[in-house]
C-alpha cells in the first residue's frame, strides 16, 4: 500500500491511542489496584482483543456492522455490563477481604483471569470498531495492488503495535504510582476500591459513547 497513505494513519492512529479513554482508565485501574504484572498483563489482553478486530476486519466484520447499525449499540452495552461486573467482583472481594477493621485488599487475580477479562473488554469495546468502521476505510485504496482485506489487516497491525507502545507505558507509571502511594495495606485496599469505581466510569463511558 502507499507509504505516505500509512505514515499518515501512523500519525493520526498515535494522536487517537495518546488520547485518554476507556482503554486507559481501565489499565490504570489494572496498575494502581494489582501492581506492574496485572497492568501489562491487561495490555497484552486490550491489545489481542484489537489483533481480533483486525482480523474480522479484514475478513469483512467492518462492512456487517455497517449493514446492521443495531449491532453497535448492543456491543456497546454488553461491554459497559461487562465492565461493571468487573467492577461488582472486585467491590466484593474487597468485602471479603476483612470485616470490622481489617483493612486487607483485595488479593490479586490469575494472569490467566486478567488476560481473559482484558480480552473481552477490548472485544467489547465499541471505540475499537468505530476505528474500523470510520478511520481505517479512509486510507484503503480499492485499486491498490494489495487486496483490500491486506491492506486492512496491515493498518490493523499499525494500531495494535501503537496500543501496546502507549498502554504499556501508562500501564507501567499507572503500577509505579500504585506502588508509591500503596505500600501499606490500608492505602492498598483503597486504591483496590479506586480501581473498582475506576471500572465502573470505564463502564459509564462505555455505554455513553
Amino acid at each position: 500500500m502507499d507509504p505516505h497513505a500509512l505514515l499518515l494513519f501512523l500519525g493520526v492512529d498515535v494522536l487517537l491511542v495518546c488520547t485518554p479513554g476507556p482503554d486507559w482508565l481501565y489499565i490504570v485501574a489494572r496498575g494502581l489496584g494489582q501492581g506492574r504484572r496485572a497492568a501489562l498483563t491487561a495490555v497484552t489482553g486490550v491489545c489481542a482483543g484489537y489483533a481480533v478486530h483486525t482480523l474480522l476486519s479484514a475478513a469483512g466484520l467492518a462492512a456487517a456492522l455497517r449493514a446492521v447499525p443495531a449491532l453497535l449499540p448492543a456491543l456497546r452495552l454488553a461491554g459497559a455490563g461487562y465492565l461493571t461486573l468487573l467492577a461488582v467482583g472486585m467491590l466484593l472481594a474487597l468485602r471479603r477481604g476483612g470485616t470490622g477493621r481489617a483493612v486487607t485488599a483485595a488479593g490479586p487475580q490469575p494472569a490467566r483471569t486478567v488476560l481473559r477479562q482484558s480480552l473481552l473488554t477490548a472485544l467489547l469495546n465499541p471505540k475499537g470498531l468505530l476505528l474500523y468502521l470510520s478511520l481505517v476505510p479512509q486510507f484503503v485504496a480499492p485499486d491498490a495492488a494489495l487486496p483490500v482485506g491486506a491492506q486492512v489487516a496491515a493498518l490493523g497491525a499499525v494500531n495494535v503495535l501503537c496500543c501496546a507502545a502507549v498502554y504499556s507505558a501508562v500501564a507501567l507509571g499507572a503500577a509505579r504510582l500504585g506502588g508509591r502511594i500503596g505500600s501499606t495495606p490500608r492505602a492498598a485496599r483503597r486504591l483496590s476500591a479506586v480501581s473498582a469505581v475506576l471500572l465502573l466510569a470505564v463502564a459509564g463511558v462505555t455505554a455513553a459513547a
